[in-house]
């Protein structure tokens, strides 16, 4: 696959490249390791935006883009996990966390030129806490027991909550939440696919767009207000970025390496040794969220039966999934969360391979082996299905790797491809795909309750939740527990309950977690100072372009 096929011909990269270069004095400077301004750069994702409707972000190249364009009410430093002021400048909580009250910087404007005041932070939160259904805007994930907002002055705004919320000051940091202006609140969800129509106060803003392919912003000329504690402040440093959309992974490589781009996402493990060879950069910031693995949908039959979960979680070698596919930056799961993220508790000796006891518990639950090698009961083969997820890295290898384990045990899994909207529909009925390979990643506890609950992403497609095809499957214990995530107070309390979850969940064998994902990117080394955000997307305010050698 050529150049050509993804919309830009070579010709095109290094025009843009030479975008980069310099006034002599900005070369002195890059020399001496001082950043400089002006410049492009060319980035390359994997895939393309789908929706910049911000509470849509959790998918990374909407992230990506939202991250640029969007500025949030605090800033989670990604080291320290601290919240910090940005658009809101402080604020204060009441003992019982359902009252939150922000007093935001003045002189903040969205690029349409309307202010970031108190009323539009207030309109954000009530369209992200409780959606709006005749414009198809959805609620954010990120918000739990939203009541309402209130205008208290021209920069303060108050929220109210139903129950406790201990997770919305961190929920005000995360890309779900970045802040745009009413006229793009007022545009129906559909419409936010194009970034042209998205409007936000961020470092940047959106110049042009062929959908689907090619995006380009420019630095805002007169930001300045970036998160308050960061060293950099004014506008961003570069004066573009051009994002390409270029779904080969050898073609993203391939520009890299040449100098066509200065930054991809989606470097897989295998491509990793040919980057660090040529002297660039891998950078592999963590998700700090709900592991990338296997769920599994009880309301399917045969898989309903705890005893084959079980036995697929212990035919499940994750290590030798691990060794296999990935690398260092790609750390073996050893519970439902990340090792890094808030409330972790070690599962590693739940989570042991032991094909003998996988054998043994199918036996126990009548499951007997067939002349095929497929076991069978009451004349039914027990064949699974799962789809492909393309937004995770080798995510079809996987799963091939883990229908080549279970068959040693007597089960077949059936791994789809079919296009989006089959995948979807399918994702959705139990019946035609009995597992799920996904990961949320989020810098707060209230990432469990995002995977599982009803009303949220349902992962274990639960009733109560978008699927109609659900029958009968529902875990009021599993449910009462994310409930209490989501509303606990006291910080201890609310990780003891996160470390129940995860046990939980391990203990009914829901989730065969696999590794611990990062967003794996790669870099030219006159690209400097690029930053990522607590869940690993990038950032570009602080970034620039050093002379190439």
């Amino acid at each position: 696959m050529g150049w050509a096929a993804v919309g830009i011909p070579v010709l095109a990269f290094g025009m843009l490249l030479a975008g980069c270069s310099k006034k002599e004095s900005d070369s002195t400077a890059a020399a001496s390791g001082a950043p400089v301004q002006g410049g492009t750069l060319v980035y390359l994702d994997q895939q393309a935006h789908t929706n910049l409707y911000p509470p849509a972000g959790g998918f990374y190249p909407n992230g990506g883009v939202l991250n640029q364009i969007t500025d949030k009410l605090t800033y989670q430093d990604p080291k320290t996990l601290e919240i910090q002021p940005w658009i809101a400048q402080a604020w204060t909580v009441n003992p019982t966390a359902t009252e939150y009250t922000f007093q935001l910087r003045k002189g903040v404007t969205f690029s349409d030129g309307t202010p970031l005041d108190a009323a539009a932070v207030a309109k954000n939160f009530d369209t992200y806490g409780l959606g709006n259904k005749e414009l198809k805007q959805p609620v954010s994930e990120v918000i739990n027991n939203y009541d309402k907002s209130e205008v208290v002055d021209p920069l303060t705004v108050k929220f109210y909550f139903k129950k406790p919320s201990p997770g919305f000051l961190q929920g005000t940091s995360v890309i779900g939440s970045g802040l745009v202006s009413l006229s793009t609140l007022a545009r129906p969800f559909e419409e936010l696919g194009d970034a042209t129509k998205v409007i936000g106060s961020g470092p940047f803003v959106v110049a042009s767009e062929t959908l689907g392919k090619e995006l380009t912003l420019t630095a805002r000329k007169e930001y300045a207000w970036g998160p308050a504690k960061l060293a950099h402040q004014g506008r961003a440093r570069l004066d573009e970025i051009k994002l390409i959309v270029t779904p080969e992974d050898s073609v993203r490589i391939g520009a890299l390496l040449s100098g066509q781009a200065g930054f991809i996402r989606q470097v897989q493990a295998y491509d990793e040794k040919r980057v660090t060879d040529g002297k660039f950069e891998i950078y592999a910031p963590s998700t700090r969220g709900v592991n990338n693995g296997v769920y599994f949908r009880p309301d399917n039959e045969l898989v309903a039966d705890l005893r084959v979960r079980q036995a697929l979680l212990h035919a499940t070698d994750t290590q030798a999934i691990v060794d296999t596919l990935f690398s260092k930056h790609y750390p073996k799961a050893t519970s439902v969360i990340a090792a890094n993220a808030q409330g972790y508790v070690n599962l590693s000796a739940k989570l042991n391979h032991d094909e003998a006891k996988a054998k043994q518990l199918l036996d126990d639950a009548g499951w007997k082996a067939g002349a095929d090698g497929i076991r069978t009961k009451d004349g039914k083969p027990l064949v699974l299905a799962a789809h492909e997820a393309l937004p995770q890295p080798q995510n079809k290898e996987t799963l091939q790797l883990i229908a080549q384990q279970w068959a040693r045990i007597g089960v077949k899994l059936n791994v789809l491809s079919g296009d989006a909207g089959t995948k979807i529909t399918e994702n959705l009925d139990p019946e035609k795909t009995a597992l799920l390979a996904t990961m949320v990643g989020r810098a707060d506890p209230d990432v469990i309750k995002s995977q599982f609950y009803p009303t949220n992403r349902n992962v274990l497609l639960q009733k109560g939740g978008v699927s109609q095809k659900v029958k009968a499957f529902s875990d009021a214990r599993l449910n009462g527990l994310l409930e209490g995530i989501a509303a606990e107070t006291d910080p201890a309390k609310r990780l003891a309950l996160a470390g129940e979850a995860q046990n939980y969940l391990i203990d009914q064998a829901y989730v065969i977690p696999i590794f611990e994902e990062p967003q794996a990117f790669a870099g030219a080394p006159w690209v400097r100072e690029v930053a990522f955000e607590a869940v690993g997307r990038p950032s570009f305010y602080t970034t620039w372009v050093a002379k190439q050698p």
